[in-house]
């Protein structure tokens, strides 16, 4: 399957309407031990990045100018931590499809595992920190094996958001080492990171988006 410009846009779209959904939820998890905004940052970054996105004209766009649009935008909108740690996974992902006017099923496996490697050198987090690096980084190799196995890009993006789940419930154990909430020490022990649960809606999001094409 060959992923242009337009499905990429779709894409965007799929993830803001993904954010938009879970945007209590996600701001429910980080009131526990942080300052209850990271659904409305989600949210936000990803409404403009979708919108910047769909208004580029396919016809003389390629998907590293639709990441790096992305980037931008979200950067702008997001004044977060968030914002730098999300900006630099998509300037990554444009990266790392540089020059390509499509992508193959293999290319969206490289642009998902440049997007956690850019997390995770832009927030110098390592896994079992509690932060979406735990959702992130075992999504990405999950991504690879199976695709390394032959799986389609569907089935690849299952087992992605298969890890990231299971990374981000395992974050429930952890002590944050990282952020705002590695001040509260054992208080945040029974709490999911916010981070890593907004990790786990992109994915998902990814993953349905192309179960459907």
């Amino acid at each position: 399957m060959q992923v242009d410009v337009v499905q990429l846009q779709a894409m965007f779209g799929a993830i803001a309407q993904a954010m938009e959904r879970e945007k209590e939820r996600l701001c429910e998890l980080d009131g526990v031990i942080g300052d209850a905004d990271h659904g409305i940052a989600m949210e936000l970054g990803f409404s403009a990045a979708a919108k910047a996105v769909a208004a580029l004209d396919a016809s003389s766009s390629d998907p590293t100018a639709v990441f790096n649009i992305a980037a931008k935008s979200f950067l702008s909108a997001v004044g977060a931590s968030s914002g730098p740690l999300y900006a630099t996974a998509l300037m990554r992902a444009g990266a790392s499809v540089k020059e390509k006017p499509a992508l193959s099923d293999d290319d969206m496996i490289d642009v998902l595992e440049a997007m956690a490697k850019g997390i995770q050198d832009r927030g110098k987090a390592e896994p079992g920190e509690k932060t979406m690096v735990d959702a992130w980084a075992p999504a990405a190799l999950a991504a690879r094996t199976a695709r390394d196995e032959g799986k389609p890009l569907a089935t690849s993006l299952e087992a992605a958001e298969q890890a990231a789940r299971k990374g981000a419930e395992a974050t429930r154990d952890m002590v944050a080492l990282k952020g705002r909430s590695s001040r509260l020490g054992d208080r945040v022990i029974g709490h999911m990171d916010p981070g890593a649960a907004s990790a786990v809606v992109l994915i998902e999001a990814i993953h349905i988006f192309f179960s459907d094409r």
